[in-house]
């Protein structure tokens, strides 16, 4: 099959697609080199056909696919859906609605946790997909027939598996926990790419006021430069580098030059007199506008064993109902119910509560027990 290059074709193909009540949507894109997912090639499939859209065709608008994510009448569908979402807030500022993720639909009904899609094809469709051309070059054209095909079987087969969850969601009578997790993905907040909240992706070493505030700051500089140059973040960079720079706050190329993390000249450049102006600016800043350190805090004595107990019945409560433990509960969402009955956690909340949450606090008051029955560990009321 081959792609869509014009707008006039574009257009037809979408009209098409939105006569049916649900499509798959697939994306192949490039961002090893960029800040922004370059978009390459756009997979769309109904019930009845199945389009590949070549995003990177000269003159081509991509208006009719925006209008076709827009349609509240159409079921999007995708696996994984994340990183094709963004590509689209990013290109038209606009978030497909309504959506399905396969792979949260999978993990809701007992799949495993973040199942791949070749796996989901093999149990839903039983069929092997050829792999070979996953981490192929899509910005090259033409593209080749493996690459045409590989693409095409990402939303063709999609089609089946949409059909097979939605309908095990339905007579399971958990559909509505699936819709609670697409509220996450069709969030506008979950694709904002803020400058004033870049700091919060790394892994901070910061420990005090002072060192957060640098820290804020010399990420905030390095996000805005990123984007405006369209460069990946570590090509300005790199993450341990920001938490050295908080660190050890240096405010004159001399100092700056004494950090064996940054290339020899850094100092020097244009790059490196930003990075001090941003040191400049965080250690500058009121310690009262600073959001608060959390520090991990050890748990209360016999608290742990108490964890380890709700680890226990998460387990055996993933398996019991078929369910991936990792939908249900976290660790961290663990360790707060072990100390606090009405931790703030999705856990405790909706249908995780019904299916986990009430049975933890059940345990947590002796209300239930867990005992050994012929190998395997169940629940006992007291």
């Amino acid at each position: 099959m081959d792609p869509i290059t014009t707008t006039e074709a574009l257009t037809t193909a979408c009209e098409r697609l939105a006569r049916h009540p649900f499509i798959t949507v697939d994306t192949e894109f490039l961002r090893e080199t960029t800040f922004w997912p370059k978009l390459c090639l756009v997979q769309l499939a109904s019930p009845e056909d199945a389009f590949l859209v070549d995003a990177l065709a000269e003159g081509l608008d991509l208006s009719p696919l925006h209008r076709l994510m827009g349609d509240e009448r159409v079921m999007k569908v995708f696996h994984a859906g994340r990183q094709d979402i963004e590509i689209i807030w990013h290109l038209a500022r606009l978030i497909p609605h309504p959506v399905f993720d396969t792979q949260v639909a999978a993990m809701v009904l007992g799949y495993g946790e973040s199942i791949s899609y070749d796996q989901l094809v093999q149990r839903v469709c039983g069929v092997s997909i050829d792999k070979s051309s996953r981490f192929t070059d899509w910005s090259r054209r033409p593209l080749s027939s493996a690459q045409l095909d590989y693409a095409l079987a990402d939303v063709t087969y999609l089609r089946d598996i949409y059909i097979k969850l939605t309908a095990d969601l339905e007579a399971r009578g958990r559909g509505e926990w699936v819709g609670e997790e697409m509220h996450i993905l069709t969030s506008p907040a979950t694709y904002e790419q803020n400058p004033e909240n870049a700091w919060e992706r790394l892994k901070s070493r910061a420990r005090k006021p002072r060192e957060l505030a640098v820290l804020m700051e010399v990420a905030a500089w390095r996000e805005r430069e990123a984007q405006s140059r369209d460069q990946p973040r570590g090509r300005i960079i790199k993450d341990d580098v920001v938490g050295e720079i908080a660190t050890q706050q240096p405010q004159t190329p001399e100092k700056l030059a004494e950090l064996r993390s940054l290339p020899k000249g850094f100092e020097r450049s244009r790059y490196g007199e930003a990075v001090l102006e941003a040191v400049k600016r965080g250690i500058a800043r009121d310690p009262k506008t600073l959001p608060r350190i959390v520090r991990g805090k050890p748990l209360p004595n016999g608290a742990s064993a108490t964890v380890e107990l709700l680890k226990v019945l998460l387990r055996m409560t993933a398996e019991q109902d078929d369910v991936a433990a990792k939908v249900i509960a976290t660790t961290e969402d663990l360790e707060r119910i072990a100390v606090d009955d009405e931790a703030d956690v999705p856990a405790l909340k909706g249908w995780r509560r019904e299916l986990f949450g009430e049975r933890a606090l059940a345990l947590k008051a002796g209300r239930l027990a867990l005992a050994m029955e012929n190998n395997r560990v169940v629940m006992v009321e007291r």
